[in-house]
């Protein structure tokens, strides 16, 4: 038997802040939202938030991959994330790799392919 649907959570210390970055910065749309459970998504990947975190780092491994990722990651700071490694070629790999640390502590990788 195979999933119905395949979710990545991440944790929120504030959903209506994290909400509010996840669709107005990196885009999202909302399917659900609550303030102790929300999902949202882009095509078929589900991205839910989860409520009552306390903030404190959150590594997991998420990456969104951009046409334009120099763009993004002045966007995602100007809006209150913590660039933690501006985006750079990746030697040996065909990307321009960036990580950032939301207001909610979820640490997360921003590419761009570049082939």
């Amino acid at each position: 038997m195979k999933p119905e649907k395949v979710k990545f959570m991440l944790m929120a210390a504030d959903m209506r802040r994290a909400v509010a970055f996840y669709r107005d910065v990196i885009g999202l749309d909302e399917i659900f939202v609550s303030d102790f459970w929300t999902e949202l998504r882009h095509g078929d990947a589900i991205i839910a938030l989860h409520g009552g975190h306390d903030g404190s780092r959150n590594p997991t491994g998420l990456t969104f991959q951009f046409e334009n990722v120099l763009a993004v990651a002045d966007r995602i700071s100007t809006a209150g994330a913590t660039m933690l490694q501006y985006p750079a070629p990746r030697e040996g790999e065909p990307i321009i790799l960036g990580i950032f640390r939301d207001a909610e502590g979820n640490e997360i990788f921003i590419t761009q392919y570049i082939g």
